[in-house]
C-alpha cells in the first residue's frame, strides 16, 4: 500500500473537519501522484478536489499561495503555462484566467492568455474527434462585445489580438470576440461551436455546473502530462453522510483513460 508522508491522526481523520494536518497531507498526495505520472510510472493524474485555504494554511513546503491544482501543477512540472478547461458532452469551455478576484480581471488579462486558452482547446476537440468544422468561440468580456467601445475596448485591445495570435497556431477556426450568453446558449442548444474560451472563473463555472453538473470534467490543459478531476468542490458538509455522489469521479476516470488510449504512452 501506497502511504505518502505520516500516517494522519485520529483528530485530522474527523469527516467534515479541515485541518491544517489534512491540508499538508492533500498536498503530499497531490505532489507524489503528479511525479508518479511526470516520470512515467503512470498514465495519467485524477484528483479530487482538495481545500485549497487547508493547504494554503497548512505550513507545509510549497503551500504558501496555493491557488489550485491547475496553477501548483504548472510550476511543479517546470512552469508551464496551463489552461483550466471543463469538458462535457453538452459544453466544452475553458478559461484565460482562473482563481482572480473579479476586480482584477481586466487588468491582469492579457492577449497571450486568451491566445493560450483559444489554442489548447482547439487541441483538446482535435484530440477527442470533435468534427473540425465546429470553432471555438471566444467570449467577450464586457456585455454585448463591448459594442463597439461603448461598454469596454478590451475585446479590440486584448482579445482580438489573443484571437489571431491562436489562429497563427491551429488549423481550426477560432471565432469571436463574441456575447458570452448567445454564444454559450447556442453551443448549448444548436451545437454551433465545438467549444467556447471564457474570460473569467465564473463566467465558464456557472454555465458548466448549470448544464453539467457531476458530467463536466476538470481537464488541465497544456501540462506534459494528463490531469482530470471533478467539477464540484470538497464538500465537507457531505463528508461522512454516505451520500456523496461519485459520477463526477467516474467522469473524470473515463476522461483521463480516454485520453491516455488517445495520447498513448508518452507525449511531446
Amino acid at each position: 500500500m501506497l502511504q505518502v508522508g505520516p500516517a494522519l491522526s485520529d483528530a485530522a481523520m474527523r469527516p467534515g473537519v479541515p485541518t491544517a494536518e489534512g491540508g499538508a497531507a492533500q498536498l503530499a498526495w497531490i505532489d507524489a501522484a503528479c511525479d508518479l505520472v511526470a516520470r512515467g510510472a503512470c498514465d495519467a493524474l485524477v484528483t479530487g478536489p482538495a481545500s485549497k485555504s487547508a493547504i494554503a494554511s497548512s505550513g507545509a513546503p510549497g503551500s504558501k499561495g496555493f491557488l489550485g491544482h491547475t496553477e501548483h501543477l504548472g510550476a511543479r512540472l517546470g512552469g508551464v503555462d496551463t489552461v483550466m478547461c471543463f469538458y462535457a458532452e453538452q459544453l466544452t469551455i475553458s478559461l484565460a484566467t482562473t482563481h482572480l478576484p473579479l476586480a482584477r480581471v481586466a487588468s491582469v488579462l492579457r492577449a497571450e492568455d486568451v491566445a493560450r486558452a483559444a489554442y489548447w482547446t482547439a487541441r483538446l476537440l482535435d484530440e477527442l474527434g470533435v468534427d473540425p468544422a465546429l470553432a471555438v468561440a471566444v467570449l467577450s468580456l464586457n456585455p454585448h462585445a463591448g459594442e463597439s467601445g461603448l461598454l469596454g475596448d478590451e475585446e479590440s485591445r486584448i482579445l482580438m489580438p489573443g484571437i489571431e495570435q491562436a489562429r497563427a497556431r491551429t488549423s481550426r477556426a477560432i471565432v469571436g470576440p463574441l456575447p458570452a450568453e448567445s454564444a454559450i446558449r447556442r453551443t448549448v442548444h444548436e451545437k454551433a461551436y465545438g467549444a467556447c474560451v471564457a474570460m473569467y472563473h465564473d463566467q465558464a463555472t456557472i454555465p458548466s455546473k448549470l448544464v453539467a453538473f457531476g458530467d463536466a470534467v476538470n481537464i488541465t490543459l497544456g501540462l506534459p502530462i494528463i490531469r482530470t478531476s471533478v467539477d464540484h468542490g470538497t464538500a465537507y458538509d457531505l463528508a461522512g453522510t454516505g451520500r456523496a455522489d461519485a459520477a463526477g469521479m467516474r467522469s473524470a476516470l473515463s476522461l483521463a483513460a480516454r485520453l491516455a488510449t488517445t495520447r498513448g504512452p508518452s507525449r511531446p
